[in-house]
């Protein structure tokens, strides 16, 4: 019964580095982490789109997180890696900075966002762990890539791979 309690009050996280800020997403949504490769741009795709690749024969969309959530742009690295992961049901891969680890958090040391940091911009934060050593700003992908969005990308990877 112990291990039951164990495995509901945590949560198993990958852990990455955006903007020098520590990031977790659950790892149920994630398909897998990949070094960077040639990101094929899309025309007229939205500002935050990359482009695509060909992930072993299967081409990915790809948003670089930085521009989704307004941050500077940051001089690629042999560290930043492309997180794959399932919005949807539709493969998309995240360009961050670094994977750092991965996690396990107790249910208990996950805060509910403030009200002072989210807004309707904000709905894809939900919630902050606090760790000895850092805080991590946890992540609903669903929310950080919308289904419409997902979509789109879905679209766009179709034309990519017709081309």
């Amino acid at each position: 019964m112990a291990n039951n309690q164990t495995a509901i009050s945590e949560r198993q996280l990958v852990v990455f580095d955006l903007n020098e800020e520590a990031y977790g997403v659950d790892i149920g949504a994630v398909r897998e982490i990949i070094r960077m490769q040639e990101i094929t741009r899309v025309p007229r795709a939205p500002r935050f789109i990359e482009g695509v690749i060909n992930l072993r024969g299967k081409v990915i969309p790809v948003v670089d997180l930085r521009t989704r959530f307004s941050m500077p742009a940051g001089e690629r690295t042999d560290e930043h890696r492309i997180v794959v992961v399932d919005v949807v049901g539709q493969d998309i891969g995240m360009v961050v900075d670094a994977v750092t680890e991965v996690s396990r958090v107790s249910e208990a040391s996950i805060e509910p966002p403030s009200t002072v940091i989210t807004t309707e911009d904000s709905d894809y934060l939900t919630g902050i762990v606090k760790t000895d050593q850092k805080l991590i700003i946890l992540l609903d992908i669903a929310k950080v890539i919308s289904a419409d969005e997902a979509g789109h990308l879905s679209e766009a990877a179709r034309h990519a791979e017709a081309a």
